[in-house]
């Protein structure tokens, strides 16, 4: 069943209700990257230029629920909002008894998180925010992994609801990389810890035709193989899952050398060295230029390439190399490109590599949900209304 899209709805004099994703980091009580908020601007605009009195909701952090947080307000959003679409988005803290909005205009309900029940998604709670609008429009791909109240409750409640059309992008990208994706597909999977990921990974080992791990997954899987990670992040009670991943039938291709340092804090003293080299008091912390090499040629190669988690500590100087390296052959390879996830997605702003790619998604959670064939009850309410 095709999901009903905002592009197909009448908007015009309606009041029109955008769940938007403007979980953004905010650094001394400003905005500190924007992307989220301009990839919303899509459905904004579209709603305001038809004249819809829009009413805009968002998460951001994790405050405590039932009271507020200043800590957590969307204030910094409603600034960067009223800047980017050249009129004043107002930011309102006590919305659920009312918000008032005129045709054309928008308004920023305080973060929807301050609300008891939004993460229980309380019927009663979705029913209150249903009140409000007309049209509900889910355009929040980063938060439709979960069933919360202004995710999924509004949306069984609201007098009608659809995607918006960033929603519809990021489903798209998906699709256009593993519905008979171009081959090889190539997917590279980072970060800390393998437990996180397992579903994915275990997905991927099918589907992909080369796997490349990085950070402390792919410590958790060189210790599957029985190399010595000294004091390196790994996970060893999950080495018989590991090794299921590594039976699987994607290419799975292992860090063959390594930046080694004592600690994260200790950059002045790493060293690179072959993977069978690490010694006790050293951690593994980045892949060394070798793997590198091994991964970029992989990437080169592809058809397609998933991105999802850095290869390294990418954050300290000593350790980015790596993630480099791959950021780089990334946007040089001539594949269908997607990647998701804060880090990743930071990594290549930071190397100015984000404008290469075919597509970044913007949300890692919900992103690592649909490859594993999970649910996202934020879809799959609006095919059920």
């Amino acid at each position: 069943m095709a999901v009903p899209a905002l592009s197909s709805a009448v908007v015009s004099g309606r009041r029109v209700m955008i769940r938007a994703d403007l979980n953004v980091p905010i650094e001394g009580g400003r905005v500190a990257n924007s992307q989220r908020i301009h990839a919303a601007l899509p459905a904004i605009r579209h709603c305001l230029d038809r004249g819809a009195a829009v009413i805009l909701l968002s998460h951001l952090g994790r405050p405590a629920e039932g009271s507020f947080d200043a800590r957590f307000s969307l204030a910094p959003v409603a600034g960067e909002l009223s800047r980017a679409l050249g009129i004043p988005v107002p930011l309102k803290r006590d919305w659920l008894d009312g918000v008032d909005v005129s045709g054309g205009r928008a308004v920023l309900c305080e973060n929807v998180r301050f609300n008891t029940g939004e993460k229980d998604n309380s019927p009663e709670l979705g029913k209150r925010m249903a009140a409000l609008c007309d049209l509900f429009v889910m355009d929040a791909f980063g938060s439709a992994h979960r069933a919360h109240a202004s995710v999924h409750a509004v949306a069984r409640a609201a007098p009608e609801a659809c995607a918006g059309p960033l929603l519809l992008a990021e489903l798209k990208a998906l699709r256009s990389a593993f519905s008979d994706p171009p081959r090889p597909l190539t997917a590279i999977v980072g970060g800390a810890k393998i437990s996180g990921k397992l579903g994915v990974l275990s997905s991927l080992a099918s589907q992909a035709d080369v796997l490349i791990p990085g950070g402390g997954i792919a410590n958790t899987l060189l210790g599957a193989t029985g190399v010595e990670l000294g004091a390196s992040l790994a996970e060893p009670e999950m080495y018989p899952e590991a090794r299921k991943v590594l039976s699987g039938s994607a290419d799975v291709l292992l860090p063959v050398d390594a930046v080694l340092a004592p600690s994260p804090d200790a950059p002045q003293r790493a060293r690179i060295a072959s993977i069978e080299d690490v010694n006790s008091e050293e951690m593994i912390l980045d892949i060394g230029p070798r793997t590198a090499e091994i991964y970029a040629q992989a990437i080169a190669g592809a058809g397609a390439v998933v991105w999802n988690g850095p290869l390294g500590l990418f954050e300290v100087q000593a350790f980015a190399g790596g993630t480099r390296t791959v950021a780089e052959a990334v946007a040089a390879s001539p594949a269908y490109r997607l990647a998701g996830g804060g880090d990743t997605l930071r990594a290549l702003d930071e190397f100015g590599l984000a404008s290469k790619l075919d597509h970044l998604c913007t949300g890692g959670g919900a992103m690592l949900a649909w490859l594993q064939g999970r649910d996202l009850p934020g879809l799959s309410v609006l095919n059920a209304a």
